[in-house]
């Protein structure tokens, strides 16, 4: 379970607001899900096709009465628009993640996070949703050189991921400009913490290390290693998203803000931090760099500061240790 620290200010109307988290039962949509049923959100509803998310991660939600899931895809436009019925505030978090993955197979990355988001989007303007939040992430900088990166300073994509969470943004001016909508995106960089999956070809590097170092077997390592990010504790994107949700400072809607630490470090030193937290590990094995792949990563969050409220309260090495003690807990190696 998340933290309880309390990312709203009127407890009086988020109790009395009903929520659709997009993506519900993944890695960051639980977390959200969590803070929104231990805050006593009206209702929360989740749709998600459990291809990239589980069960397991809301199970301890299925039976309360303020709960609903869909397992459902939202390429569907008519199940999309059922669950939107009724609902205050949309998380949209539903997405096909991995550059490796979107260079493979475009067509579906393209499929769920293009046409997927914009079913979404348009039900939730149909519905006169009050605000919807949507997750984009740092790929979108490409190959711009510039550091710490700035919202407004953008290059050219470098995988077809990239380009689906680009698209996603320009369809959100779009509905903001043309519509009046509330529409608010968030640039993940790098996100991390428990329940985020190492099984798969497209798993991410912080759960890939701790499996290899709780089975003592070498990690990979693309390149040399010293490709650099600001990695961000699942927490931290958990109050972003609250907080852009009731953000009531007038010209917060219609922008897209970086969600991270603004702290970076290399993927050597990374892997080495956990070594020293778990007081074992072996030495990683280099493999050749991934195609698509940003070398460094480093987020200027002053705008989320000023127009959001965020404050990011979890450092990284804090969140390395609170993931790899959820994890040695969930194996009984605690």
């Amino acid at each position: 379970m998340p933290s309880l620290l309390q990312f709203h200010s009127d407890s009086v109307k988020f109790q009395q607001s009903k929520f659709l988290v997009t993506g519900g039962a993944g890695f960051i949509g639980s977390h959200i899900v969590d803070y929104l049923m231990q805050n006593n959100a009206a209702e929360v509803v989740v749709i998600d096709n459990l291809s990239e998310g589980y069960k397991d991660n809301i199970v301890h939600w299925l039976n309360n009465p303020r709960f609903k899931f869909i397992d459902g895809d939202i390429c569907n436009y008519d199940t999309v628009k059922l669950a939107m019925q009724g609902i205050d505030y949309v998380s949209h978090q539903a997405a096909l993640g991995s550059v490796p993955r979107s260079i493979k197979d475009p067509i579906s990355t393209n499929k769920a996070n293009v046409s997927g988001f914009l079913n979404v989007l348009n039900a939730a303007r149909e519905a006169n949703v009050k605000r919807m939040v949507f997750a984009s992430s740092s790929s979108v900088y490409g190959d711009s050189p510039v550091l710490p990166k700035v919202e407004n300073q953008i290059g050219q994509p470098l995988s077809p991921y990239a380009v689906s969470k680009r698209v996603n943004e320009l369809y959100a001016d779009v509905f903001y400009k043309t519509y009046g909508m509330e529409v608010i995106g968030l640039r993940y960089f790098n996100i991390f913490g428990p329940r985020q999956n190492p099984d798969g070809p497209y798993a991410a590097v912080v759960p890939l290390f701790i499996r290899s170092i709780l089975n003592d077997e070498p990690p990979f390592i693309n390149g040399d290693g010293g490709q650099t990010r600001d990695f961000t504790f699942v927490e931290n994107a958990v109050q972003a998203n609250i907080r852009a949700l009731f953000t009531s400072h007038p010209d917060a809607a219609g922008k897209i803000y970086n969600v991270a630490v603004g702290e970076r470090v290399s993927i050597l030193e990374m892997y080495q931090i956990l070594r020293d937290f778990s007081g074992r590990g072996v030495e990683p094995n280099h493999r050749a760099s991934r195609e698509g792949d940003i070398r460094d990563s480093l987020a200027n969050i002053s705008l989320a500061k000023n127009l959001l409220g965020y404050d990011p309260e979890v450092k990284m090495r804090e969140g390395l240790q609170r993931t790899l003690n959820a994890t040695q807990l969930k194996h009984g190696m605690a």
